[in-house]
């Protein structure tokens, strides 16, 4: 498919500010290195006001900046300088939940008759929508978390600090408008859509990916069209591909630009890891006809886990022989996944880094490099054991091994920015 629109054929790479650069100015001053590697979007993960619990997707203020990281004037600076070298900037937008030190929740929680109440969804029992899925079981041991001011529960899909919005009130909807507003006219092209597929619970329901969560992802679409059309709309929804297509929407997709395609970057690693890339093909296939005006994001690693959704149970036990043997970064108790860099996974076999790139640039679609990863930056382990193994892959981004790396005509960085390259050209 011809690309027409900038987000097309973009190139994006996956960030946090302070991890990467400090800060906003900071980043500012690094763009001359994306821009040397051929990146022509930047995705910044949560910069929002939060508590941290879950690395900033616990947004307690939605039209700020995090402490640290600077102000709207840094940001505004970032965005200019970002722009005149022709990179644009899509932003984390979390919208199942949001922190319980957020205004909302706490004008929410003291009172069932708080102006706020209705943000979310509350239980007096904490028994009903016993199907919905807990994502977070080795944290949580259910949904349903007690809020001892009102002596009732409310109801939390992740972390239980994170209590989930009523996507039924339509208030919500006029709230995170407003908020994709005023950053879209401080300069921001686009959004990643958090947790897509868990806006709406349902009784007797996973509550994933349910006809009235499409329902509201129509409605954020319909909106941006009408305000500002240039933006787009990147879905996070892992599921099978059957599943993630619908989150392009009807016809000539009328709901996300963008969806991230998991079960590619699964098979990815097991294609690189056997050295057959016909692994891939079933996937690819199944990938096909969507509509003209949309694209798969396709990637190898990112901030969380890469799951073994689309893998045998011999596939991965496997893999994890062969990566992980001891373990040590499984996430939720093995079943879900592995929390390691690429270079952590193929550190017995390193020239498969190379390899699984190499199949990365052959798709088409948007291709997405999530930060470090192109220098072959490895886990982060002086944090010890973190309750959650996904920090192991969110560490200080090593700018001497990018400075020995771009003095080096055979490394990964130079490889990668000659892969960028070819791929621009086609």
């Amino acid at each position: 498919m011809k690309a027409t629109k900038w987000w097309q054929s973009a190139i994006f790479y996956e960030l946090y500010v302070d991890k990467f650069a400090d800060n906003f100015r900071g980043l500012a001053e690094r763009l001359d290195y994306l821009q040397t590697l051929g990146i022509t979007a930047i995705h910044i993960l949560p910069h929002y006001p939060s508590p941290m619990v879950d690395d900033g997707y616990d947004v307690s203020d939605y039209r700020n900046i995090r402490p640290g990281l600077g102000t709207l004037r840094d940001f505004e600076l970032f965005i200019r300088e970002a722009k005149q070298r022709g990179i644009h900037v899509i932003l984390d937008l979390v919208l199942n939940h949001v922190s319980q030190e957020h205004p909302w929740f706490k004008a929410a929680r003291d009172s069932k008759i708080g102006p706020k109440r209705d943000f979310f969804l509350w239980s007096d029992t904490g028994e009903e929508l016993k199907n919905s899925i807990n994502t977070f079981p080795h944290l949580k041991s259910r949904n349903w978390v007690y809020n001892p001011a009102t002596n009732d529960y409310y109801f939390a899909t992740f972390y239980g600090e994170e209590p989930d919005l009523n996507w039924n009130n339509p208030k919500v909807f006029s709230e995170i408008s407003g908020i994709m507003d005023f950053w879209i006219n401080l300069g921001v092209s686009g959004f990643r859509l958090d947790a897509a597929p868990y806006l709406i619970k349902k009784e007797n329901a996973a509550a994933k990916g349910l006809p009235e969560t499409h329902a509201v992802l129509k409605q954020i679409r319909a909106h941006l069209e009408k305000i500002a059309p240039h933006t787009i709309l990147l879905a996070e929804a892992h599921d099978s591909i059957y599943e993630i297509k619908k989150y392009f929407g009807d016809g000539t997709g009328d709901e996300c630009h963008l969806a991230y395609n998991f079960p590619l970057a699964e098979r990815i690693f097991l294609a690189a890891l056997k050295n057959d890339a016909s692994l891939i093909k079933d996937i690819v296939n199944a990938s096909e006809n969507i509509p003209m005006n949309c694209r798969w994001a396709v990637f190898l690693r990112s901030h969380d886990q890469l799951s073994f959704g689309s893998m045998t149970e011999t596939e991965q036990k496997e893999f994890l022989a062969y990566c992980d043997p001891e373990r040590k970064f499984v996430f939720k108790s093995g079943e879900n996944g592995i929390s390691m860099r690429i270079a952590d996974i193929f550190k017995k076999n390193p020239e498969k880094i190379k390899t699984a790139f190499d199949i990365l640039f052959n798709l088409p679609g948007c291709q997405i490099i999530y930060y470090g990863d192109e220098i072959g930056m490895k886990n982060d382990t002086t944090i010890g054991v973190p309750r959650d193994t996904r920090r192991h892959v969110r560490g200080k981004f090593d700018w001497d091994l990018a400075e020995i790396q771009q003095k080096n005509p055979d490394s990964l960085l130079s490889f990668i920015k000659k892969r960028i390259l070819e791929k621009k050209k086609t």
